[in-house]
């Protein structure tokens, strides 16, 4: 791997870790700060917003920075934020901290994700933004968890100061190793990159994105009661299993990108989605059976982020046909669609456990994410035809001419 790649995989396993570690702190947040557990999740909410903000509008107004410097430059908000979050004296100055923290995320895996394919042969593009988002989705499964822990025992300050170190270390990871010359498209006017959200083709892969990536987080965000109230497993074997779940997880991810290398990014969306959807549908019939559920954990974490390369690729390929002004925009907006289908499908799972049961989520989530690979099938006809009416236009013209 090269050691500039690895810098952004660090980079994002800490950017995943202050994103979702703020969900197991609530609680403590609100006593240590005196506000109510509502206005301590709000935090989650507000990170969102940065996030949405920042993933396409400053991935727009930095078109003309060096992707180095930006790169190094989002490093240093991001550490920044953690360490104002860190010394944070009161509830409003932590909002601004996330929000702030927010603002680089989006910008990070946008840019981040072009920096990646830029390391590495063309071929094996899909695999680097995958090693890339590794990072992320191991942070989603090890470093919430582990972040929670030390927030719980020593102060959940002392978590937003661990997770500015690995902000640091992939800071000057980035200043050493990534490129100076990093090749990037000529910048546009915000008139001309807006023109992406009149583009019906675009607007398809982020309703993919947001759909197929949130209907998973419907059930996952109560797999851990799921494993305790249902199957059985004491709260120390639940979080063995969610260990051996990122493990996974981060196989899983590989896996993904080098199916889309292969077979290309629709096709891998296909099967992964297919499976997905399955695996969540049998996640209802072996959640009482602890071997059983076991299994079904395991194969859920081989697919359950291993649509992200493939969607992040496709994302940039549709952008190249019909929107080259604003690849570098399309890629951070499916970056704000992850997080709007992080952020629904939470919420989604909460309404369902509240108004229906633990095990209504794994089904409803299975139905959102074949919704995903019915979009993901129209989408593939869709290109399909318009490659079949350009081979045509191309034969009609070279007839032509020969005639």
């Amino acid at each position: 791997m090269p050691l500039a790649l690895l810098a952004l995989t660090i980079g994002a396993f800490a950017i995943g870790t202050t994103e979702f570690v703020i969900v197991g702190l609530v609680p403590t947040i609100a006593q240590s700060l005196h506000v109510g557990l509502p206005s301590a999740g709000m935090l989650v909410s507000f990170y969102a917003l940065g996030v949405a903000i920042g993933a396409p509008v400053l991935t727009a107004i930095t078109g003309r920075v060096p992707r180095k410097i930006l790169l190094v430059s989002l490093m240093a908000l991001f550490t920044l934020a953690n360490l104002l979050a860190w010394r944070a004296p009161g509830y409003e100055t932590l909002v601004v901290a996330r929000v702030l923290s927010g603002f680089a995320h989006g910008v990070f895996f946008s840019v981040g994700s072009v920096i990646a394919t830029r390391l590495v042969p063309k071929e094996k593009a899909a695999s680097a933004i995958a090693t890339m988002f590794s990072g992320l989705t191991v942070a989603f499964v090890t470093g919430v968890p582990l972040g929670t822990i030390v927030g719980q025992h020593f102060g959940w300050r002392t978590t937003f100061l661990v997770v500015a170190a690995f902000g640091l270390v992939a800071l000057i990871g980035a200043l050493a190793f990534v490129p100076r010359n990093i090749e990037q498209a000529p910048p546009t006017s915000m008139r001309r990159q807006a023109e992406l959200f009149s583009k019906p083709r675009l607007l398809l892969v982020f309703a993919i994105t947001a759909i197929g990536y949130g209907g998973s987080l419907v059930a996952f965000t109560y797999l851990a009661p799921i494993l305790e109230q249902v199957a059985g497993f004491s709260p120390a074997v639940v979080g063995a299993v969610l260990l051996v779940y990122g493990a996974s997880v981060a196989v899983g991810n590989f896996f993904g990108g080098r199916l889309a290398d292969r077979h290309g990014a629709v096709t891998a969306l296909k099967i992964i989605f297919s499976i997905l959807a399955g695996v969540l549908l049998l996640l209802d019939l072996t959640a009482h059976s602890k071997l059983f559920v076991l299994f079904t954990v395991l194969a859920w974490g081989a697919v359950a982020f291993g649509n992200v390369p493939a969607l992040q690729v496709y994302v940039v390929k549709q952008a190249e046909r019909f929107a080259p002004h604003a690849v570098g925009v399309a890629s951070g907006m499916n970056i704000a669609a992850f997080n709007l289908g992080v952020a629904g499908g939470a919420s989604a799972g909460g309404l369902i456990v509240t108004h229906m049961g633990l095990l209504d989520t794994p089904w409803i989530g299975a139905v959102a994410v074949l919704a995903a690979l019915g979009l993901t099938i129209l989408s593939g006809r869709l290109d399909a035809r318009a490659e079949a009416t350009e081979r045509a236009d191309k034969a009609a013209l070279v007839a032509g001419c020969c005639g």
